[in-house]
Order: structure tokens, then sequence, then C-alpha cells
């Protein structure tokens, strides 16, 4: 049995669909949460299988605990303290906190 992992195409093919994943939880967020958490976890076994890193900006719209799509106002509390944003998932309570500025080079 081949190792499809190891195709050149494969990685880029996980990334978009990664990428369209998370499109279509922001998309089906308002009408049904539950749809938007299914894409995450979806598009985090696709990362996970093909050895892909989900990019910056997406991997900070979900929880690491809970696998929950975070829409800020709605199920996250997004606050600032000590020169960190602190992101509260309030569907587990798990706190994210990453650096609010950082010298660009």
């Amino acid at each position: 049995m081949a190792d499809t992992t190891r195709r050149s195409g494969s990685r880029r093919l996980a990334r978009e669909r990664i990428a369209l994943l998370f499109a279509r939880a922001a998309e089906f967020y308002p009408e049904n949460p539950a749809w938007s958490n299914r894409c995450v976890a979806l598009a985090r076994k696709i990362g996970m299988r093909h050895r892909v890193r989900i990019e910056r900006p997406l991997k900070r719209r979900f929880c690491r605990r809970c696998s929950a799509y975070l829409v800020p106002g709605s199920n996250a509390r997004v606050r600032i303290h000590r020169g960190n944003v602190v992101v509260t998932c309030l569907a587990c309570g798990h706190r994210s906190r990453y650096p609010v500025g950082r010298p660009q080079e």
C-alpha cells in the first residue's frame, strides 16, 4: 500500500482543504455552531494526518483544548493583560496567551 502523505501535491491540497474548512466554519457559525466545531475538528485531523501546520491566523480561531471555533464576543473573551492578548474559551474555560507586539524583521 502506497503512502499517500509522501506525494508532492498532498500537502498543498491539505492546506487548501484546511483553509476551506475554516471558511466554512465562519459561514456556519451564526446558524449552527456545532457545524463550525465539526469543521475545525476535521481541519485539525487533516493537518495531523498530512503533517501540515495550521497557519497562525487560523490557529488562533479555535480552542486547543475543546476544538471549538472561537468568535470574540460570542463564545470567546478577549482581553489585554500585561503585554499579552488573553483569549478565554467560554465553552471550556481554557486561556490562550499571545504577545501583543513583536518586532518585525
